[in-house]
């Protein structure tokens, strides 16, 4: 069993809805759902193309999957979720956009995201005594991305690279693209897909926890946790420092 803390919303709201359809899978229920209709990319290409994101659920990243350390439980987890969120504030963003990100296809921040960022480091300390160290064989396919030097003391500290300084807030859309004409058309068909949730600021109001049953197996939605605080990520206080640690090997 591993869990996520992602950024993501209640099922019935418009950015959800649209995720959900794009990648072709609802994550609260677990069932595939209809994707659009993308002139010249087949269905078939198209669920193809969004298999890998398709799996996770739709989401943005706060803090990678992880399993349980082994003085944790899921109850103590869902309890700290509560906990945490019942202390954060809402804040507001500036809107995301369909952007490459690499080869990949991604809704990203449109500008700089300091409460954003603040809030997804928040997450990575926050939650780190839960998380049991990676085995020996993810921390080796972590490595296999040549990674940073900052990046592979992240890994070896955290179990992640991309957090702190090196984060970037993505909602994955697709798998690696290698075609460049075939990603202009995607990219195109995503900008008209999620058109009525872009370039417009959005209140981020809640974080969810997502729950993998066996490793390979999709990600679905445990709970959404409404933020009802009144303290800004920015200004938020973690309960100390993770202990200094290094992953399996």
């Amino acid at each position: 069993m591993r869990y996520a803390l992602y950024f993501a919303a209640d099922s019935n709201d418009k950015l959800m809805e649209l995720g959900n359809a794009w990648l072709g899978r609802d994550p609260f229920t677990g069932q595939e759902i209809p994707q659009p209709f993308i002139p010249d990319i087949s269905q078939e290409r198209l669920h193809a193309l969004t298999e890998s994101p398709r799996r996770y659920g739709f989401h943005g990243t706060l803090k990678a999957p992880f399993s349980l350390a082994e003085t944790a439980s899921e109850a103590d987890l869902v309890a700290a979720c509560a906990g945490f969120s019942s202390t954060i504030s809402p804040f507001e963003t500036n809107g995301l956009g369909v952007n490459r990100l690499g080869r990949f296809l991604a809704l990203t921040p449109e500008g700089d995201e300091p409460l954003l960022n603040a809030f997804a480091a928040l997450c990575v300390r926050h939650f780190e005594p839960f998380r049991g160290p990676l085995s020996a064989e993810d921390l080796e396919r972590r490595r296999r991305a040549n990674l940073t030097e900052k990046q592979d003391a992240y890994v070896t500290q955290w179990g992640y690279p991309y957090i702190f300084d090196e984060f970037r807030f993505h909602m994955t859309l697709s798998e690696k693209l290698d075609n460049d004409a075939e990603a202009e058309r995607l990219a195109v068909a995503a900008a008209n897909h999620f058109e009525s949730v872009t370039g417009q600021p959005r209140l981020c109001r809640q974080f969810a926890l997502y729950a993998e049953a066996e490793r390979g197996s999709p990600f679905e939605i445990h709970t959404v946790f409404d933020l009802t605080g009144t303290t800004s990520p920015a200004d938020a206080q973690t309960p100390g420092p993770a202990p200094t640690r290094k992953e399996t090997v």
